[in-house]
C-alpha cells in the first residue's frame, strides 16, 4: 500500500523489547515482500505465530480450464450461477484463469473459513451485498462498489454481513495488486495526476483480538492447499505498523480523466499486478469535440485479453447485444472489438455516460474454467453481424 499506517500498540522501536502486562514477551512477526526488499508490516502477537498443532493436505472444490477455443468474443451472465448460496472463499465459482490472474464469482451467503493464500494476493469487487474481512490486522467493511485489496499471505475470513447475500467478483493474482507506478511517485505518495488517493483510501483501523486455541485455517501455497490447526487463535495481535495491510477503495471515488475526443481504458486504470491491469468505467462527461464520437472505436489490442465486468448503469457501446447487470464479455487478443450496431450513431451528441464496470485486461491469454461455459450467452459472437 502506498502510505504507511500504525494501528493499536506498538513499541518505539522496531525489533526491540515490546512486553505484556504479564511480563512476557510480544511475539514479533514481519511480513514483507520480495525478500525484505519492499513493503511489509510488522505485526505484535499475544501468542507465538508459529505454533501449529496439526497440519493436513486439503483437497479444495475443483474446476477445470479449457482454451478459448473456436477464438471468439463470449458474453458470461454471471447472474445464472445463483444457487442455494455458499461461502465466499470456497464458493468461489471460476470463471477465467491463466498462470497470472484467477477470475471468480461468488454469490455468498454465510461466512469463509479463515484462509491464508500464499500464492498471491486477491482483489475482491462488491457488486452488490455488505462484507466484513476479519484478519490479523483488524477489520475492513465494504459495502457495494468497494474494491477489497487483500495482501498474499494475510490470515483473513470473510464475513456476509447484510439481510442478503452478497454478490463479489474475486481477482486472484499469481503476485501482487497495487496502484498503478505511474501514480506514485518515487516515496510511494500518489502524484496529482492520479485518479484517486490516500484520501480515497481506507484500512483497519483497530485490532480484532480473538482468544481462542486449537484453530483451523486453510492455506494455499504453491504445492497446493494445506488445513493447519494453530494452538492460538491469529488474530491475537495488539498492534501492527508497516505498509502492507487490506485496503479498500470505492469505484465510486475514482475520478475519471476526461477529453475532448474518446479516451483510451488506460486513463481508466485503477490497479495493476503480474500481466495484468484491472481499470474502473465510471459515471463521467464524455467527449467534447463538436465531432466527438464518444463510444469507443473498434480496436485490436493485440498484446491482451479484455474481459469486462458490468456492474451497474448503462454500458453505450454494449447496447442491444443482451448485456445485463452482473455480465461479462470476454474479447480475446486475435479479435477485432467495438461498439454493437448502431452505437456510433445513437452516442453522438452525447454529454453524459452512465455506466459502471470492472475491467481486467491480461496479457497472457484466459482460458474459460467451469462456471464460465455453465452461463455462456452462446449467441453474444454473433450480435455484431446484426443491427440492434
Amino acid at each position: 500500500m502506498p502510505y504507511y499506517r500504525s494501528v493499536g500498540e506498538v513499541p518505539r522501536k522496531r525489533h526491540t523489547q515490546f512486553r505484556q502486562p504479564d511480563g512476557s514477551l510480544y511475539a514479533e512477526e514481519l511480513m514483507g515482500q520480495e525478500g525484505f526488499s519492499s513493503d511489509s508490516s510488522l505485526l505484535y502477537h499475544r501468542h507465538a505465530p508459529t505454533a501449529i498443532v496439526a497440519a493436513e493436505e486439503f483437497t479444495p472444490p475443483a474446476f477445470t480450464r479449457v482454451p478459448n477455443l473456436p477464438l471468439k468474443p463470449r458474453h458470461l451472465r454471471t447472474h445464472k450461477l445463483d444457487g442455494v448460496g455458499a461461502d465466499p472463499v470456497l464458493g468461489r465459482q471460476y470463471l477465467l484463469a491463466n498462470d497470472d490472474v484467477r477470475i471468480a464469482y461468488v454469490l455468498a451467503d454465510r461466512p469463509s473459513p479463515l484462509f491464508r493464500d500464499a500464492t498471491g494476493d486477491h482483489c475482491l469487487y462488491v457488486e452488490s451485498g455488505t462484507l466484513r474481512v476479519e484478519s490479523t490486522f483488524g477489520v475492513l467493511d465494504a459495502v457495494a462498489g468497494d474494491y477489497v485489496v487483500i495482501p498474499t499471505s494475510t490470515i483473513h475470513r470473510l464475513v456476509p454481513t447484510g439481510d442478503a447475500p452478497t454478490r463479489l467478483l474475486a481477482v486472484e493474482a499469481a503476485g501482487h495488486i497495487g496502484p498503478p507506478k505511474r501514480y506514485l511517485s518515487v516515496r510511494g505518495q500518489f502524484l496529482e495526476h492520479s485518479p484517486y488517493c490516500e484520501r480515497d483510501v481506507r484500512g483497519p483501523d483497530a485490532p480484532l483480538l480473538v482468544d481462542d486455541t486449537d484453530v483451523e485455517v486453510l492455506v494455499r501455497h504453491r504445492r497446493g492447499w494445506t488445513r493447519y490447526v494453530y494452538a492460538h487463535h491469529p488474530f491475537d495481535v495488539v498492534g501492527w505498523d508497516g505498509h502492507m495491510y487490506p485496503w479498500a477503495f470505492s469505484i465510486h471515488d475514482f475520478e475519471p480523466i476526461t477529453g475532448r475526443i474518446h479516451q483510451p481504458p488506460p486513463v481508466h486504470q485503477t490497479f495493476q499486478g503480474p500481466n495484468f491491469v484491472i481499470c474502473s468505467f465510471v459515471p463521467r462527461k464524455v467527449d467534447y469535440h463538436p465531432d466527438a464520437i464518444p463510444v469507443p472505436y473498434n480496436h485490436h489490442n493485440v498484446d491482451s485479453d479484455e474481459m469486462l465486468f458490468y456492474t451497474g448503469g448503462n454500458y453505450e457501446a454494449r447496447r442491444g447485444s443482451g448485456i445485463e447487470q452482473g455480465s461479462i464479455s470476454l474479447h480475446p487478443s486475435g479479435f477485432t472489438h467495438g461498439p454493437q450496431p448502431g452505437a456510433a450513431e445513437r452516442s453522438i451528441g452525447a454529454d453524459f455516460f452512465d455506466e459502471l464496470a470492472v475491467m481486467v485486461d491480461t496479457f497472457r491469454p484466459l482460458d474459460l474454467c467451469d462456471a464460465a461455459q455453465a452461463c455462456e450467452d452462446d449467441a453474444y459472437a454473433w450480435t455484431w453481424a446484426r443491427r440492434a
